[in-house]
Parts: C-alpha cells; structure tokens; sequence
C-alpha cells in the first residue's frame, strides 16, 4: 500500500488539510483549480444573493461541465488518434509497397544494362570490321 501524502490548502478562505496518494504538488494543484472554479462562480450577478445550498450547486455543476467537456475533448483526440494510427499504418504500407516495386525496377534496370553491354560490345566488333550495319544510314537522307 502506498504511503499517504498531505497538504494544508486554503479552499474559499477555509484551511484545510489534504490526503491522498498523489504528491504534495498535486494536492495543491486540485485546491487551486477549486479556488479558480469557486472564483469563477462568485463573479456571476446574483451568486452572493443565493443560499448557500445553491452556491454549492452552482460550484458542482460547473466542476461537474468542466468535467464532461474534457471527456468529450478526451474521446475526440482518442478518436483522432486511432484514425492517424490507422493512415500512419496504410502510409507504412505504402511505403514499404513502393520500396519493392523501386528495388524490382532497379533490378530490372540492372539485368537491361548488363545485356545490352553484351549488343554494345558485339556492335563495337562489327564496326571495326567495317560493317556498320544501320548506323551508317543515319544522317543520310
């Protein structure tokens, strides 16, 4: 079991003492985000004329949105991220398709050179016999 942490904290001008198994920073940051959303709340006309039941409330249920909304936000970027995963996977894909069809094209490329090296060597031989065979009726007209 882990050890408990605490934390003195002011919440609405009240002092109170925090536990809980997060560090001391994060105590101190949850106390702050509650002074900033009971903060928010007292700005709104009429919030000092309400009981205090409805002051609570009006806490509560901005706590309450704040929370929603980042699980909204949450599920879209989970969303966004398995629909990148997915076009990083095709793009891989992808990748690894074109790479084939580089490195047969290269081989392709290779087998053509070396057999026409072969033509090229036998057309050298024929025109030091003296037949040029087509090549000499290139540029004749």
């Amino acid at each position: 079991m882990s050890d408990k942490n605490y934390a003195e904290v002011l919440i609405d001008g009240t002092v109170f003492t925090l536990a809980g198994t997060e560090d001391e920073g994060y105590l101190r940051r949850v106390a702050a985000y509650l002074n900033e959303k009971i903060g928010e709340v007292k700005k709104v006309p009429g919030f000092s004329r309400m009981n205090a039941d409805y002051q609570t409330l009006m806490v509560q249920l901005n706590l309450a949105d704040d929370y929603f909304k980042e699980q909204e936000r949450a599920d879209t970027l989970e969303a966004q991220k398995g629909i990148l995963e997915k076009e990083a996977y095709s793009l891989k894909h992808e990748l690894i398709t074109t790479q084939m069809k580089l490195e047969s094209l290269e081989k392709e490329l290779e087998a053509a050179k070396d057999k026409k090296e072969p033509e090229a060597g036998q057309e050298a031989a024929a025109s030091q016999t003296g037949n040029h065979g087509d090549s000499g009726k290139k540029g004749r007209r």
